[in-house]
């Protein structure tokens, strides 16, 4: 079944990528027109901001504010802690503490921009806020099937993360000297964290082209993973060794996976971020081609999931099929609002069915 799926999202993408590079002209002549003026802009993430979706925005703030506009970079919720560091961090207002400042920033906007998501269903309350208001609407993604609510859209499924398409569009606007080290952390924080450090399919030479760019504009590649990496507190750790202990691996399915219960996490003081690269052990070993991490949010009412994958299996597929979810092939996510073990039997059963 996966295989059919990822066959046919394939002819879909090479279909799109084909008139691609006509369309992106079209957009940014679009774009150009609207920055001519200064404008008040807010700039937004999805909900539950990582790498990506902070690193494209701060960096496309950079670039905005160079040109004389005033914007906010406005995320729906707090983000981990390992990217506080970010050039810009400090002035990111959080919708869910400051809703009234929020709501006024974005009914007064002239431009809104979203990044690193395609439906307004990402972020909430915040994607009504953003329906009802009147300003012209951009949208930055790499996601599938975008929805139809933006005036200019970027959409590549194609694109290995948000920040090397902000990068090519800033690139087409002409703006490749006004990408400073700062610009260049952010850029480069998303590229290497959307792509699992260069490691997913997606990753094509362009994407090293614009590293190189970036490195060369002073973003310091080595001290951005360790900022990224190498930040762990010791509970973290803690909380990787039980992950690891409860791993699940099933041969005939080419299967890993872990699940982390809610009393697991307090027991080792959880914050945010914590079990972010996880499910990627999973796919270390050698005969696993999928693998999944279901962690328990009691406070969410809910059960968050995480998949990865080797070559053609979809877990994009996967994850929409059974867990209203959805992503890249390689790297999707999903919810469940059943028990943890209710989880666990919906997803071995879904396995079975989906993997024959």
């Amino acid at each position: 079944m996966y295989r059919i799926e990822y066959q046919m999202y394939k002819k879909r993408t090479n279909t799109y990528n084909s008139y691609l590079c006509f369309m992106i002209e079209d957009q940014l002549e679009k774009l150009k027109r609207l920055l001519d003026k200064p404008a008040t802009v807010v700039i937004i993430p999805h909900k539950n901001p990582d790498g990506d979706a902070m690193g494209s925005c701060l960096a496309l703030q950079g670039v905005i504010n160079q040109l004389g506009h005033s914007s906010t970079v406005v995320a729906p919720n707090e983000y981990p802690t390992f990217l506080h560091w970010l050039p810009g961090h400090d002035k990111v207002l959080i919708y869910e503490n400051n809703i009234k400042i929020a709501d006024e920033l974005i009914s007064k906007a002239d431009m809104i921009f979203t990044l690193d998501f395609n439906t307004l269903k990402r972020i909430d309350q915040m994607g009504v806020r953003i329906s009802e208001s009147n300003a012209k609407k951009i949208m930055i993604d790499h996601h599938q099937e975008p929805d139809n609510y933006a005036d200019i859209m970027f959409s590549n499924p194609a694109m290995g993360s948000t920040c090397e398409f902000v990068f090519q569009i800033i690139e087409g606007l002409g703006l490749l000297k006004n990408i400073d080290k700062d610009i260049a952390s952010c850029l480069y924080t998303g590229i290497v964290t959307d792509t699992g450090s260069f490691r997913f399919p997606s990753v094509t030479a362009a994407t090293h082209r614009a590293v190189a760019t970036l490195i060369d504009a002073g973003a310091k590649h080595s001290q951005i993973h360790e900022k990224i990496k190498d930040n762990s507190r010791p509970d973290r750790l803690k909380l990787l060794g039980i992950a690891l202990k409860n791993m699940v691996f099933i041969a005939k399915h080419r299967v890993a996976y872990i699940i982390i219960s809610q009393d697991e996490l307090d027991a080792c003081n959880y914050q945010k971020g914590d079990t972010e690269g996880f499910v990627n052990y999973c796919l270390s070993i050698a005969e696993v081609e999928m693998a999944a991490l279901m962690t328990e949010h009691k406070k969410d009412n809910m059960i968050k999931i995480s998949f990865r994958s080797k070559g053609d299996l979809a877990v994009n597929v996967f994850a929409k099929t059974y867990f209203e979810g959805g992503g890249h092939i390689n790297a999707a996510g999903g919810k469940s609002e059943k028990s943890l073990q209710e989880t666990e039997a919906y997803f071995l059963k879904s396995l079975a069915t989906f993997l024959s």
